[in-house]
């Protein structure tokens, strides 16, 4: 009982919990479950935004994990509307339309139907994205896509239009976040396209401490969580201008680091973080499985 006091005095967890007394508990091995689980025992870190973690979340915990949000980015609108519903009130007059992110699809799919068109305006043009997540939010809008790169990055984005289409004079819009990647543009800039940039949405840092989320950078330094998941490149940038760029690498330096797709890992790698788990394909099932091979692979160690 004495021992039981101190546990619950010192620990900080302050959920509900369950406690058993007597010879039931000898029956653990045999009716454990919960425990028992790929990610069970493991601290897991979303930076996602808190409107779109939630896949992440339910798919971790739903293989043990514990997960702590601490969102680093926040999606606002575009500072103006006037070139996104300007580009959408003439979008059947576009060969392509380049979409990078579900984010995109989204703002771009609100704002046409706020004109006096519809989804009939995009008839004749051509679909491209980024990553099977962004295609299968066009499919949610009832839009096929027609190209979608076997690499979720710019420069294959270029080269399969390319191998697809005759780019000259090609009309191409490219709605996207004000802090976008401009390589998609400038390229098909310089193979003879006549390009379109809209910002469809803003991306900005998250304040941790005015949004009242947790301490992350004391749960760091305590080595607290196991892991820490990026799932954009600018998710990467965002936490570390909150933590700061020394300390961020220095903490991240003994923690594992979840990566979605080679950008964001090079994101990382540019803030001298590394990507322990770098997840094959541009989605957040694909990310989840990796972590959950990540540490199938790692050899259990023996308390003496």
């Amino acid at each position: 009982m004495d021992e039981l006091l101190h546990l619950t005095r010192e620990s900080t967890d302050r959920r509900p919990a369950i406690l058993v007394v007597g010879r039931v508990a000898a029956l653990r091995e045999h009716l454990r479950w919960f425990d028992a689980r790929p990610l069970s025992g493991k601290r897991i870190l979303v930076t996602r935004p808190r409107e779109q973690a939630a896949e992440l979340v339910e798919l971790l915990e739903g293989m043990g994990a514990e997960t702590i949000e601490a969102p680093m980015i926040r999606i606002l609108p575009p500072d103006d509307y006037a070139p996104l519903d300007d580009a959408c009130a003439r979008a059947g007059t576009f060969d392509w339309i380049i979409f990078s992110s579900t984010n995109a699809v989204d703002v771009f799919m609100e704002r046409l139907l706020r004109t006096p068109h519809d989804l009939r305006a995009l008839g004749g043009v051509k679909l491209c994205v980024v990553g099977s997540a962004t295609a299968e939010r066009l499919r949610q809008h009832g839009l096929k896509v027609d190209l979608t790169p076997a690499e979720y990055r710019a420069e294959a984005v270029v080269r399969a239009i390319r191998e697809a289409v005759d780019v000259r004079g090609l009309k191409v819009l490219l709605p996207r976040s004000d802090i976008g990647r401009e390589v998609i543009a400038h390229e098909l800039r310089k193979l003879g396209a006549e390009v379109t940039e809209v910002v469809a949405y803003r991306t900005v840092v998250a304040e941790p401490e005015r949004e009242g989320e947790p301490d992350i950078y004391r749960m760091l330094l305590d080595r607290s969580i196991d892991v820490v998941t990026f799932t954009s490149a600018s998710a990467v940038r965002n936490f570390v201008k909150v933590v700061g760029a020394e300390p961020a690498a220095d903490l991240l330096r003994t923690t594992i680091v979840a990566s979605i797709g080679p950008v964001t890992a090079e994101a990382a790698a540019q803030c001298q973080i590394e990507t322990t788990i770098l997840s094959p394909q541009y989605t957040i099932p694909a990310l989840v499985d990796a972590i959950v091979e990540h540490f199938a692979r790692k050899p259990v160690v023996q308390q003496a």
